[in-house]
C-alpha cells in the first residue's frame, strides 16, 4: 500500500519553493482560495505563483492522501493492472500525477490538463527534478476543451476534485469525454460530501450504461443501495445476520488520515498533528474485475458483545453484519478491519 504522506521528493520541492514565503500571508491566500472553491468559483482566485504555492501547501497533502487511498483500493482489486500512460484532468499542481507515479512503477508517460497557468507552472516546477515526471506533458486548457481538441487517451485517467467545478450540462459532457479517453481504467475522486457522492453516482450510472465496470469501491455494477440524500430507497440483504431494517440515510464516502507538517499546520492555522480527508470515489474499467469483495462503508462499531460492520456487498445490498466476540476465529479475522477496507463475506 502506498503511504498517504507526500513523497519525499515532492515535500522537498515544496519546501524549496516556500523558502522566504510568509506563512501568515500564505494562510490568508489559502483561506480566500478555499472559500472561492466552496462557492463554486474553481481556481479563479489563484492568479499568481504565490497563490498557487499557498494553495498547494494547504491542499496538496489532503488531496494526495485521498487519491492515494483510491488508488490503493484499485490496486487491491486489480493487482495485475500495470498502466504505462496517465492522463490527469483538472490537474492543478499535479497532485494526482504524483500519486499515480507512486502507485504504478509501470507508468512512463504522463499528461495533464488544467486551465490555470499559475498551477501549471507550479506543477512543472515541482516535477522538474523528478526523473519520471520531468517529461510531464501539461496542456493549459479547461478539461472539456482539452479533451475535445486534443487527441488524448491513456491507460489510466484520473479526474480528482474537478467535476464539482462544472454545471450539470458540463458534467454530463465531461463524463462522456473522459470515458472516451480511457483505454483501460478511470478514477474519479470528489469531496466526501452528499453533493460529491451525488456527482460520483451520476457519473457511475452514466458510464455503466456505456459498458463500464466498477472496480472500487462498489463490489457490483448495480444501483447504489444506500439511501441517497435525494431520498432514494435503499435495500438490505435478506441474510439472517444482516439487519432487516432499511439503512439510515447515508452516502458512500471514506476518510484518509494524514500527518500534518509544521508548514501545513501553519498554513491551515491548525493545532492537531493530523488531518482526516473525507472523499468519495469510483474506479471504472473496460473489463470486469476478477474479484469483488464486500466493502466496509462506515467505521466499525466495537462493543463488549462484538463488532458491527456496515457492508456493501456483491449482490448490491447494504446492511450490518455482527461478528460476536465469542466466535473467536471470525472475530480475530476482522478485529483490525477499518472503514473502506474489503471483506471476504465467506470469512465471518
Amino acid at each position: 500500500m502506498i503511504s498517504p504522506s507526500l513523497p519525499a521528493a515532492l515535500r522537498a520541492a515544496l519546501e524549496q519553493k516556500a523558502q522566504g514565503l510568509s506563512r501568515s500571508d500564505a494562510a490568508v491566500r489559502a483561506t480566500v482560495i478555499s472559500q472561492t472553491y466552496r462557492s463554486g468559483g474553481g481556481s479563479n482566485a489563484i492568479r499568481n505563483e504565490s497563490d498557487a504555492l499557498a494553495y498547494a501547501l494547504a491542499r496538496m497533502p489532503a488531496t494526495y492522501a485521498a487519491v492515494v487511498a483510491s488508488l490503493n483500493a484499485l490496486r487491491e482489486i486489480r493487482p495485475e493492472f500495470s498502466p504505462t500512460s496517465l492522463l490527469d484532468l483538472g490537474a492543478g499542481p499535479g497532485t494526482a500525477t504524483w500519486a499515480a507515479a507512486q502507485a504504478f512503477e509501470s507508468l512512463d508517460a504522463f499528461a495533464a490538463i488544467d486551465a490555470n497557468p499559475a498551477l501549471r507552472s507550479l506543477a512543472l516546477d515541482l516535477a522538474a527534478d523528478e526523473s519520471r515526471l520531468r517529461r510531464l506533458h501539461y496542456v493549459q486548457s479547461d478539461a472539456l476543451t482539452g479533451l475535445r481538441e486534443k487527441s488524448v487517451s491513456a491507460d489510466l485517467v484520473v479526474a480528482s476534485y474537478v467535476i464539482g467545478e462544472m454545471n450539470a450540462e458540463r458534467q454530463t459532457a465531461f463524463a462522456d469525454l473522459i470515458w472516451a479517453a480511457t483505454s483501460d481504467t478511470l478514477l474519479v475522486v470528489e469531496p466526501g460530501t452528499p453533493a460529491g457522492y451525488r456527482r460520483i453516482i451520476d457519473l457511475r450510472r452514466r458510464l455503466i450504461a456505456q459498458g463500464a465496470h466498477v472496480v472500487a469501491p462498489c463490489p457490483h455494477d448495480r444501483e447504489c443501495p444506500l439511501v441517497a440524500s435525494s431520498g432514494e430507497a435503499g435495500t438490505v440483504s435478506p441474510e439472517d445476520n444482516i439487519s432487516k431494517q432499511k439503512p439510515t440515510p447515508d452516502w458512500c464516502h471514506f476518510a484518509q488520515r494524514l500527518p500534518r507538517s509544521r508548514a501545513h499546520k501553519q498554513i491551515k492555522s491548525a493545532e492537531l498533528p493530523f488531518e482526516d480527508e473525507k472523499f468519495s470515489y469510483v474506479a471504472l474499467a473496460r473489463t470486469p474485475p476478477r474479484q469483488r469483495p464486500s466493502r466496509v462503508l462506515t467505521p466499525p462499531l466495537v462493543t463488549k458483545a462484538g463488532m458491527r460492520i456496515k457492508l456493501c456487498q456483491p449482490d448490491a445490498c447494504a446492511g450490518f453484519v455482527t461478528i460476536p466476540r465469542r466466535d473467536k476465529a471470525a472475530y480475530a479475522r476482522v478485529r483490525r478491519i477499518s472503514w473502506g477496507d474489503t471483506v471476504d463475506r465467506t470469512e465471518p
